[in-house]
């Protein structure tokens, strides 16, 4: 977090790196995840040997949103859900595994398959973590990320659930980074892991509080991608100088123009994490739900919103607030 904090506090671009397309003398630039040094101490447990990126990604973002309470899952006295959220998955595994199968399926590996599945990574967070709890995986565009927290928040009221981590993760790899050039030439890819951890608090006043989670608009013949952005705005309708405004813009028009449109009379603040850390599709999304939060903590904010409008299947938004203020929404 505190490397994170200190690139939004820069305002800069991340750096990028060139990946190669196989087969292409073209290469195709990603702002990617730098490895781990020293080496984390979780990716020596028996069910991270051998996994996928996005995995570890997944882990290490889970464990530090976990802090503390990380300790109190083993004996089972404390129920924690897991909501992983993905939109490409495994990609690396996939692209892997296809590839052999292609060349000769006959020595295709089959200890490569397991890992090509979109739950891999939350069923080996669970494994590491000793809980048994509940663990869902959703698989969608980066606006799933804002579904998942109101997953976790409805676990949490009917007390299905003592906390719950809402987790968003992507892996980069030549097939995905060059799939989102094809619609947009000019974005930035990129991948990581963001976390949220939620838990019930009976009786007291967390520092922040989810507030609101509006409906899901779906973009379809009926409804523009636009209108769909609109419509989301529109569930929270409070707005002022207190408040920031995370937006998913990123420097492209083409894929920025509905959103930017839906919120253009914004008075407040604005941060946009996709300018600095690049498109991370459901990473992103996760981060800017962790900017928000992380914002209320640390600066004089009311309230934070976010604000996501996805690339393929709908829009959505979700309000934090700091504790001690009382903001306008839908519920």
């Amino acid at each position: 977090m505190a490397v994170f904090r200190q690139a939004l506090a820069r305002g800069e671009p991340l750096p990028t790196k060139e990946l190669a397309r196989p087969g292409s003398p073209r290469s195709l630039r990603i702002r990617s995840v730098p490895p781990a040094s020293p080496r984390p101490a979780f990716a020596g447990h028996a069910r991270l040997r051998r996994t996928s990126p996005i995995a570890h990604y997944a882990v290490a973002a889970a464990l530090e949103a976990l802090g503390a309470d990380a300790a109190r899952l083993r004996d089972g006295a404390f129920r924690l859900g897991i909501v992983f959220c993905v939109m490409s998955g495994s990609v690396n595994y996939s692209r892997r595994f296809y590839d052999e199968t292609l060349k000769d399926p006959a020595t295709a590996s089959p200890l490569v398959f397991p890992e090509t599945v979109f739950n891999a990574p939350a069923s080996h967070l669970a494994a590491l973590l000793g809980t048994t709890a509940i663990n869902y995986t959703l698989v969608g565009d980066p606006a799933t990320i804002l579904q998942g927290i109101a997953l976790a928040a409805d676990w949490l009221l009917s007390e299905q659930v003592d906390g719950c981590l809402v987790i968003g993760a992507e892996e980069m790899d030549w097939l995905t980074a060059e799939a989102v050039t094809l619609f947009a030439s000019q974005a930035q890819t990129s991948d990581g892991a963001g976390a949220l951890y939620l838990r019930r608090e009976p009786g007291q006043s967390p520092a922040v509080e989810l507030r609101a989670v509006t409906d899901c608009y779906s973009f379809s013949n009926n409804q523009s991608r636009a209108l769909a952005a609109r419509r989301a705005r529109a569930e929270l309708s409070a707005a002022g100088a207190q408040q920031l405004l995370c937006d998913g813009t990123q420097g492209v028009p083409g894929l920025d123009r509905d959103e930017a449109a839906a919120w253009e009379d914004w008075p407040g603040a604005r941060l946009s994490v996709k300018r600095i850390f690049g498109e991370g599709l459901m990473a992103a999304a996760a981060w800017q739900c962790v900017a928000a939060v992380d914002a209320l903590r640390h600066n004089n904010f009311s309230a934070a919103i976010v604000s996501i409008v996805g690339c393929n299947q709908q829009a959505i938004a979700a309000q934090f607030a700091r504790s001690e203020y009382r903001v306008g929404g839908r519920e």
